[in-house]
């Protein structure tokens, strides 16, 4: 089978007509230009043609190089019969898998800028920002960041759906209904501007509302009322200027985020001022097991001046008798002569405020929050893990809990680094 026919002279030169190069290559020549083709019996007995591109002759070095590259075309076509494969359908399928391929890697690089994380963020930029306070506005980016799970939160927008959303909602309601109520209608506009801008086509955020209130709440203020946590700075400025033990015990389980009890009981051997932490026994925890409070400087304070009472093994002890604790009704007779027993309870101002503010505002982690409040890890192994990993940040939470209370800003990452007092072994 003679192959190479055409010198590079011949192609340059070749007339109108096509030119036999040798088994199955021609060089065609017309009035518009001059192209390579190949002509084969296809595997399935068809005869076909099949382009090879233009063939340039401005010179003979083009020619022939023209000429050479069509003739390595011809090859692979010839090589691809032998192996019982039609060359144009080859070529078909490579340049769709090439397609394909260049369409795989766009739509990567869309899900990873159009994540329900970054349209959020976006959205929070362009509206939220401009719009509210500096402190609402993190509030609100915060709230979403702390309360998504982050399998969702980095997910593609226009995959995120109604169910996973739903149960990732009504776990947060179980542990802070407020802010899951928060965080759906945060969610609902962030789907509303991302359909605007054909970014997604449903909102699984608005879908999901009739079903979230199916679902069990956990304590919200109709079990123990409790002051919005925007007003506890102006709260505890009022407290700080009421006389008496009460106020001060009041204050100090306030920046505990510590239950009545567990206040009330506090004896002189479980706070340690000079490390700043207070050790409470297993025997006075409602879940049964010993819990360790990092004391803000103000908790400190609050306890050195009820030290000076001397002769008290409780902290804060009864005025009619120092050798037993102040009375369970004390705090919340204070609350009535301040005017907001209707407002809020002990509880829900200790712990119900905290814990509303630490999840809104992306105070800490849950898992810190919760461990901060002391809540009952159900797994053992899990429990074990958070006792011995969350004094920093349980620590910085605290802190950044007792500058909110007093009106300053800090935020916890601030805190983080905090060296006032150094960090005991275990919790």
């Amino acid at each position: 089978m003679a192959l190479h026919l055409l010198t590079a002279r011949q192609v340059q030169t070749a007339a109108v007509g096509d030119h036999s190069d040798g088994a199955g290559l021609f060089l065609r020549v017309t009035d518009r230009g001059a192209s390579w083709v190949f002509r084969f019996t296809a595997p399935d007995g068809r005869r076909r043609e099949m382009g090879l591109g233009s063939s340039l002759r401005d010179s003979l070095a083009a020619a022939g190089q023209s000429a050479a590259a069509a003739r390595k075309a011809a090859e692979r076509a010839r090589t691809l019969l032998g192996e019982g494969i039609d060359p144009i359908e080859q070529r078909k399928a490579d340049r769709d898998a090439k397609q394909k391929q260049a369409d795989d890697a766009k739509a990567v690089i869309k899900a990873e800028w159009t994540t329900l994380a970054r349209v959020a963020r976006q959205y929070h930029e362009k509206v939220i920002e401009p719009q509210r306070s500096g402190k609402h506005a993190a509030q609100w980016i915060a709230s979403l960041e702390q309360g998504v799970p982050a399998t969702l939160w980095h997910k593609p927008i226009d995959h995120v759906q109604a169910p996973e959303l739903l149960d990732a909602l009504a776990a947060l309601q179980l542990r802070v209904a407020e802010t899951a109520a928060r965080v759906r209608q945060r969610l609902e506009v962030v789907f509303d501007d991302a359909i605007f801008h054909g970014l997604c086509v449903n909102n699984p955020a608005r879908t999901v509302k009739r079903k979230l209130a199916e679902r069990p709440k956990g304590r919200t203020k109709g079990n123990f009322a409790a002051l919005p946590y925007e007003e506890v700075p102006a709260f505890v400025k009022t407290l700080r200027l009421q006389a008496g033990t009460a106020a001060r015990c009041l204050e100090f389980a306030l920046l505990c985020a510590a239950r009545t009890g567990e206040v009330l009981g506090a004896t002189w051997d479980e706070v340690d001022t000079e490390s700043g932490v207070w050790r409470i026994p297993g025997e006075r925890m409602k879940g049964g097991e010993a819990h360790t409070v990092f004391l803000s400087p103000r908790a400190i304070e609050i306890a050195e001046a009820m030290r000076e009472l001397e002769g008290n093994p409780f902290v804060f002890a009864s005025a009619t008798d120092r050798k037993k604790p102040l009375s369970n009704m004390a705090m919340l007779t204070l609350l009535r002569r301040m005017g907001v027993a209707d407002s809020t309870t002990v509880h829900g101002l200790c712990r119900s405020s905290f814990s509303t503010w630490a999840n809104d505002t992306g105070g800490a982690r849950p898992d810190v929050v919760e461990a901060a409040l002391a809540h009952r890890e159900e797994d053992k192994v899990r429990r074990a893990y958070n006792r011995a990993s969350f004094n920093a940040e349980r620590r910085a939470l605290l802190l950044a809990w007792s500058k909110f209370c007093a009106g300053e800003q800090s935020t916890v990452a601030e805190q983080s680094t905090a060296t006032v007092h150094q960090l005991p072994v275990a919790a």
